[in-house]
């Protein structure tokens, strides 16, 4: 029952996320993107060798995890106030500022770490903005499907694991259900007029995206030695905790952007 508590958790979280992009547009939902930027930086410094074990962390306990993630937030808030093709540049600020912050082994991992939150959150103004709110419910959409089928037809159907190391509770038989639960949505959009008939191969890459990004996350932690990336959601872990997939997620269907027309969402 913990475990399904997440996930029920993590489902709000999301929906939570589509209601927002829902009713926020402009100004609003440039700052909570930027609001969300500097939880997660906050979240990622304090997992990266700051001195600052993550297990220990509060919010007002230590002020540099706190300074990075300021800097982040006011960073995501100029890029987004133009979306010229240079504005992106301010997203740079943050990671080298945090760098010589971060313990040697893990700079790396901060800069990639980092990054991706940047671009996420900036990617995902683009994406509602660009696309529309119908878009980014499709997005939200394959990801709730893919942990939803994941959790029930992995705890039914159980068999070998995913990827032990890293995600010992993640099964085959759950991704694999996943997948197909990502294909459905997206063969169920374009059977009801709803979007393109791309969305039936894409949807299942951008579920598997997810799972790499929760499985990103789970080795993240596992390096940092915490079980959760912070208690700000008290009893179900922090912001990186639920926005894992999402990030994964949405770095996937940028790079489908990139590659080839993204499918078009009714």
């Amino acid at each position: 029952m913990g475990d399904l508590s997440r996930r029920v958790a993590s489902t709000l979280v999301l929906l939570g996320i589509g209601v927002m992009l829902a009713v926020a547009e402009g100004l609003w939902l440039r700052l909570a993107m930027a609001v969300i930027s500097a939880i997660t930086f906050w979240e990622l410094a304090a997992m990266t060798g700051w001195k600052n074990p993550a297990r220990h962390v509060t919010l007002f306990g230590r002020s540099r995890p706190i300074a990075l993630a300021a800097i982040a937030g006011v960073s995501q808030a100029l890029a987004l106030t133009d979306f010229h093709q240079l504005a992106w540049l301010a997203l740079l600020l943050p990671i080298l500022l945090g760098l010589p912050g971060a313990a040697t082994r893990d700079r790396a991992t901060y800069a990639i770490f980092g990054t991706a939150i940047l671009l996420v959150a900036y990617e995902l103004v683009v994406f509602r903005e660009a696309y529309g709110l119908n878009f980014v419910l499709w997005l939200m959409g394959v990801i709730i499907i893919s942990d939803t089928f994941g959790y029930f037809f992995g705890r039914m159907l159980g068999g070998p694991k995913f990827w032990p190391s890293l995600s010992p509770k993640k099964t085959w038989s759950g991704s694999v259900a996943g997948w197909i639960g990502a294909c459905l949505l997206g063969a169920g959009l374009w059977m009801w007029g709803q979007g393109d008939a791309a969305l039936i191969w894409v949807s299942p890459i951008v579920c598997f995206a997810g799972q790499m990004g929760d499985i990103a996350e789970s080795w993240l932690k596992r390096r940092a030695g915490v079980k959760d990336s912070s208690n700000l959601i008290p009893g179900h872990g922090g912001f990186m905790d639920r926005f894992d997939a999402v990030t994964g997620a949405v770095l996937a269907t940028m790079v489908i952007g990139f590659l080839t027309s993204l499918p078009v969402v009714n």
